[in-house]
């Protein structure tokens, strides 16, 4: 896209194609202004741009995953699986696009051009949560290497985080439910993902009652969503043992 307008004006028109859903135009208005150190304002707006447009493919893999399978069980004809299994290649390729594309992005430029330590595990975090998007499809090798990339990431957020962040920053408690989902969904290490949930959530309500009013509405619910997977962690637990 060529620089025609100011950065001002390319965060308007991102701001723009967000509230009209142009999630694809958004991402090309944002990428023109992530050449450099983002504010955070910028920054929630190359956030957002992403997640919606990797999240609708998601959703959209997601659905026919549940086709294909449910074709499977009715023991459809090959021919008619073999077109389905085509279509999912093509949605698969374009959310494995997307990914590396923001994925290039924060190596390349978000955390070589970042100075503030909220910055840099807002990028460590990201590159945990995209690795992990990839790591939902991928097979064999490339599903082994996005989990590496995933742990080496959700890693070095959590140590500056750790270091730099109080427990109630929604950059901090926001790592730690995408990390906790991780190690629960992806790793299939339940008694971890508690354990960071658990910890993250304990240890933001001893201190929420000295939250500002700027962060207090992102931080209780991310505090909320952290109680509700625990919740329904400790029910899915429960079950499994009454089963047993």
């Amino acid at each position: 896209m060529n620089n025609k307008f100011s950065r001002d004006e390319y965060l308007f028109l991102s701001r723009i194609a967000q509230q009209t859903e142009r999630f694809g135009e958004m991402v090309e208005f944002v990428k023109t202004f992530a050449d450099a150190e983002l504010s955070k304002d910028e920054r929630s707006m190359l956030s957002a741009a992403y997640k919606n447009v990797v999240g609708n493919k998601r959703a959209e893999l997601r659905v026919l995953t549940a086709i294909e399978q449910k074709e499977s069980r009715k023991q459809t004809d090959q021919y008619t699986l073999s077109h389905i299994r085509n279509y999912k290649h093509i949605i698969e390729s374009e959310l494995k696009a997307s990914c590396w594309e923001i994925l290039n992005l924060i190596d390349k430029s978000l955390l070589v051009n970042s100075k503030q330590v909220d910055s840099k595990v807002f990028y460590y975090k990201m590159k945990g949560d995209y690795n992990r998007y990839l790591a939902e499809f991928l097979l064999d090798n490339e599903y082994h290497d996005a989990v590496e990339r995933a742990i080496s990431a959700y890693k070095d957020a959590d140590q500056l985080a750790r270091i730099n962040l109080s427990h109630t920053s929604p950059i901090r408690l926001g790592l730690h439910l995408n990390m906790s989902v991780f190690y629960h969904e992806i790793m299939q290490n339940k008694d971890e993902a508690i354990r960071i949930a658990n910890e993250a959530f304990e240890m933001a309500i001893a201190q929420v009652d000295n939250v500002n009013e700027e962060n207090y509405k992102d931080c209780t619910l991310i505090m909320q969503l952290l109680r509700d997977n625990l919740t329904l962690w400790a029910q899915d637990e429960n079950e499994q043992q009454d089963d047993q």
